[in-house]
């Protein structure tokens, strides 16, 4: 699995056009590696302001805004991809657009792949 981080102060320091780039270059990463079939799954996630924390006390499930780390960055996105090692992982993930203004992680996910019964 890859992840982006980011946060507002981020997305929010790009022009628009800077945004439009970014975006159609995102799309074509996803479009080379969606063809590849090494993209399986590709998704932003919503901003952190809507994010929210189930914690489960006694039994009584209790709901709290925000994501549960208290961090300056937040998962922005993530990919699931499906390679036979770290190396082409590595790789791909050096090629997603958004690696060039912050970090991405990736991360192994000892799994079967889709289609699996949990």
């Amino acid at each position: 699995m890859v992840i982006i981080y980011g946060n507002a102060e981020l997305w929010e320091s790009f022009s628009a056009e800077e945004a439009q780039r970014a975006i159609e270059g995102q799309d074509a990463f996803n479009r080379k590696y969606a063809g590849t079939g090494e993209l399986l799954l590709a998704y932003g996630n919503a901003p952190a302001s809507e994010a929210r924390t189930v914690r489960v006390r006694g039994g009584v499930p209790a709901v709290t805004d925000g994501p549960y780390l208290e961090a300056k960055e937040h998962l922005a996105s993530w990919y699931l991809l499906e390679v036979p090692d770290e190396r082409r992982a590595l790789e791909i993930a050096a090629e997603i657009p958004f690696a060039s203004v912050g970090a991405v992680e990736v991360w192994p996910v000892p799994h079967e792949a889709p289609g699996n019964k949990l």
